[in-house]
């Protein structure tokens, strides 16, 4: 007896990972972002409670930008693509079998003869000429097409869940070893969210981690430097 197997695959270009790799990145500019801030403040001998104001205060902020900046974003290129999609309604009205033949000329870009190209482009315009004009010759899926509100929510969730970590160190963290315990609980966050991302992409773990650690402690290094010399001064 022969059992069929379904062909699963997973691509890292899916939507779904798209979305993932997306929250990754959000986290990890909310805990560099807000770690820094934190040990700038902390840096120029500001006191635990003005820490945790501005701590707080890079959380929202941030937030809210990201999710202003991000629907301002997603917004232009849903304008951009619902533009594009009437243009090209108005093209297969006015140019049916122009469009025809440029249908089929991607196709044999992509490999096939002239005939099968030109017989898939026909029973493809046959059976939904506009989307197989949108997903063809615009690269436009059902599936990628941008919706700013979501955009804007999974910006704004992810960096404040992942400011929230170095925030929340801040709180627990006794004063004296505030600095510390912020700046090498971040290290290791960011090295994790490098980890986390790396494999969502399929990419190497070792060297994601060590390029996004690289550069948190650049960063941290330069706010508590910057917040160092403010705090000397007069």
């Amino acid at each position: 007896m022969q059992h069929k197997q379904r062909h699963s695959e997973i691509h890292t270009s899916d939507g779904q990972t798209r979305w993932l790799r997306a929250a990754v990145l959000g986290a990890n500019d909310g805990i560099l972002s807000t770690a820094s801030l934190i040990i700038g403040v902390a840096s120029a001998n500001g006191s635990h409670h003005g820490i945790l104001i501005a701590g707080t205060s890079a959380l929202v902020a941030g937030a809210l930008s990201m999710a202003a900046g991000e629907y301002v974003s997603v917004s232009s290129q849903a304008d951009s693509e619902k533009a594009d999609i009437e243009r090209e309604k108005q093209e297969l009205l006015d140019d049916h079998h122009g469009e025809l033949k440029e249908l089929a000329g991607i196709y044999m870009k992509r490999g096939l003869d002239h005939n099968l190209a030109l017989q898939v482009a026909e029973q493809l315009m046959n059976h939904d000429a506009l989307q197989a004009h949108t997903r063809d010759e615009l690269g436009i899926l059902d599936t990628s097409k941008a919706n700013p509100l979501q955009a804007a929510v999974a910006s704004a969730a992810s960096f404040a869940m992942g400011s929230a970590l170095p925030l929340l160190m801040a709180l627990l963290v006794p004063a004296p070893f505030l600095t510390r315990g912020v700046t090498v609980s971040s290290i290791i966050f960011l090295a994790s969210l490098g980890l986390i991302g790396a494999k969502l992409g399929k990419a190497n773990p070792v060297k994601a981690a060590i390029r996004v650690t690289l550069w948190g402690v650049i960063a941290l290094v330069i706010t508590a430097a910057i917040g160092k010399a403010f705090g000397t001064l007069p």
